[in-house]
């Protein structure tokens, strides 16, 4: 990326002049010197405005990367995953006791809900300040301050578009706050959307189609436009929007073999896709937006992504062998090195049965392809502690479940005993020991979503037909048999969703998204219908959860004790009540369900600074 060089000041930069929106300290109001590296010396000319284009990207970035990764908590509320920590009550397993307004909302440990609340802001705000000072910048051409202009109209859409969909209604401001501000009113969803969507039409116009990787194209536009046309309920303008990317040219699926390890028979296309100096690579022509992060360079995150800690069983310890020894070792460098081969997981994000077995409809589907190593089950591992070998004649076999008599051998399957997409979270580390994930670009926007949003416009619009030729682009790309029209519905959509993008998409986000479509259309799922009116108390979101994930459908109860229960309002995230508090000027709403609802009024119906 062009101006990664300019990152780490600009990140001086945005630190110094962001307020974030959830406090106002009285020091804010103190008269201080300006930096060096205020607005007024570096947001002047053309470089110093890419820069904070790309403080904006390593923004949106962190959400992937990480102990404890915000996209945790965005994949735990949902269907494909659960939180796997059952050492201590507070992670977000009993939501209705978990996750309310005052609640610790932003720790590793528990949830990163008070993170999105706060990064998202601080993305606003960055992106308001860029919007804001762009037109005294006399030393830019006009066409540059229209490509700069729509950069930063995604950036902030990008925001909005998550806010709305994890907390609803939600505050709007629009340019840059330069003081402290604590007069801000809750304004609606689809008043907000709809000036996203305004937006984003003007940046199609002026963001090329070509760009650095890391960098804003009109490809990654018109994808987030197509994916607010669709909350706004608008499926013809999503077509379009998602068709322009489809359509363009230069945006093809990867079918062939392809970057490293291409030349490994073993392997697949699949596999190819998802290796890290792939998804940036010349020969990659499915990648419309990606985040970058490299070892070494400039703003590269410390300790790197460490997925394979979130996503992959805690493996190391505890698993007993048919004899009843202690089968498994952290240890690196032993003859069996797990750890090196899989990484040394915690079971944070724990795959669920609908996740890893229920979608799961062809064999041939390399997505979940086993023998080539893209999915790998724990009878895939074997007893590797030094401790028993010549003790036990187990050492070096496949794990077992079960012993000889029926015995469980695993004391605790929800952190330990599950299988896991290694073709997606395998990241190399060379910093930590054992190994957790280490640095890797990675998809925000690729072009197998655009095709699953295009199919699901279709469905909301009665066209089966064309639905399930999208869809079938990316099945046969797997070596999937296609579906029928007569299969296409939006279950079906989200399953595909599923398969394709795990920890890849914000699935709570998009489980919102349609769940107010549903709520608007009055269109059936399952035979049931839902309002906006009644949004937070009967919707699609928790129903599909419900339906599909079976530790909150059965309220299962982990070894600490604590059930999994998730309730109706759980569809919006409570609103931090530190920037209600905070807020002693305006009014900011709280979510039906949360303590605190009692006292909304009205959001507003139009957005004003």
């Amino acid at each position: 990326m062009k101006n990664t060089k300019h990152l780490a000041f600009l990140l001086t930069v945005i630190t110094i002049s962001t307020m974030v929106i959830t406090g106002c300290k009285k020091d804010w109001l103190e008269p201080k010197p300006l930096s060096i590296y205020s607005p007024e010396n570096t947001l002047v000319d053309k470089t110093g405005f890419n820069a904070a284009l790309a403080a904006c990207a390593a923004n949106l970035r962190n959400e992937y990367y990480g102990d404890g990764a915000p996209i945790i908590t965005e994949t735990d509320f949902s269907e494909v995953a659960v939180e796997g920590t059952d050492d201590k009550t507070g992670p977000a397993q009993n939501l209705d006791v978990q996750i309310t307004p005052d609640a610790n909302l932003n720790s590793t440990d528990f949830n990163r809900i008070g993170w999105y609340w706060d990064q998202e802001f601080i993305g606003i705000r960055q992106a308001n300040t860029i919007i804001t000072r762009l037109p005294a910048a006399t030393s830019i051409s006009d066409a540059d301050k229209n490509v700069i202009l729509g950069k930063a109209y995604f950036f902030r859409a990008y925001d909005y578009y998550r806010l709305t969909h994890q907390f609803g209604d939600v505050p709007c401001p629009t340019k840059e706050t330069t003081s402290a501000k604590t007069d801000f009113v809750t304004v609606k969803r689809e008043v907000i959307l709809t000036r996203m969507k305004s937006d984003l039409e003007f940046a199609v116009q002026y963001v090329p189609w070509t760009s650095d990787r890391g960098d804003i194209n009109r490809a990654a536009c018109y994808h987030l436009l197509g994916k607010i046309d669709l909350a706004l309920g608008l499926f013809d303008d999503a077509i379009t929007a998602l068709s322009a990317v489809i359509n363009q040219g230069s945006y093809k699926l990867m079918t062939n073999r392809f970057g490293e390890d291409a030349g490994d028979p073993t392997k697949n296309v699949i596999w190819d896709l998802h290796r890290p100096n792939n998804k940036s690579a010349a020969a990659n022509t499915e990648g419309i937006f990606i985040v970058t992060d490299r070892l070494g360079s400039a703003g590269a995150f410390s300790g790197g992504m460490r997925i394979m800690r979130q996503t992959i069983p805690y493996i190391s310890g505890s698993l007993l062998t048919p004899a009843g020894n202690v089968g498994t070792s952290a240890n690196t460098g032993i003859e069996f090195d797990l750890m090196t081969k899989y990484g040394r997981g915690i079971g944070r994000c724990r795959t669920t049965s609908y996740g890893y077995n229920e979608i799961w409809e062809d064999t041939k589907d390399l997505r979940h392809d086993s023998t080539s190593g893209n999915w790998v089950y724990m009878e895939n591992l074997v007893y590797n502690n030094p401790a028993i070998k010549g003790k036990d004649t187990a050492y070096g076999l496949r794990m077992r479940l079960y012993g000889p008599t029926g015995t469980l051998l695993c004391p605790d399957t929800l952190r330990r005993w599950y299988p896991w997409p290694h073709y997606k979270v395998y990241i190399p580390d060379t910093e930590n020991n054992p190994p957790q994930g280490g640095h890797t670009d990675w998809y925000i926007y690729r072009l197998a979503e655009t095709y699953l949003l295009r199919a699901e416009a279709y469905v909301w619009k009665g066209d089966n037909a064309s639905a399930a030729a999208d869809v079938n682009m990316v099945r046969t790309r797997a070596k999937c048999s296609p579906m029928t029209a007569a299969q296409m519905s939006i279950g079906t959509i989200l399953d595909e969703r599923a398969r394709e993008l795990y920890y890849e998409e914000t699935r709570k986000t998009e489980l919102t998204r349609i769940a107010y479509i549903f709520a608007k259309t009055g269109k059936p799922y399952n035979g049931k219908t839902y309002t906006v009116a009644n949004f937070s108390t009967s919707n699609f979101m928790v129903d599909r959860i419900l339906e599909k994930n079976e530790f909150y459908r059965k309220n299962f109860v982990t070894v600490h004790g604590d059930m999994f229960k998730i309730s109706p309002y759980h569809v919006l995230w409570p609103i931090p009540r530190s920037a209600i508090l905070a807020n002693t000027d305006g009014h900011i709403n709280q979510n039906i369900g949360y303590s605190g609802a009692a006292a909304n009024i009205a959001p507003s119906d139009k957005i004003v600074d």
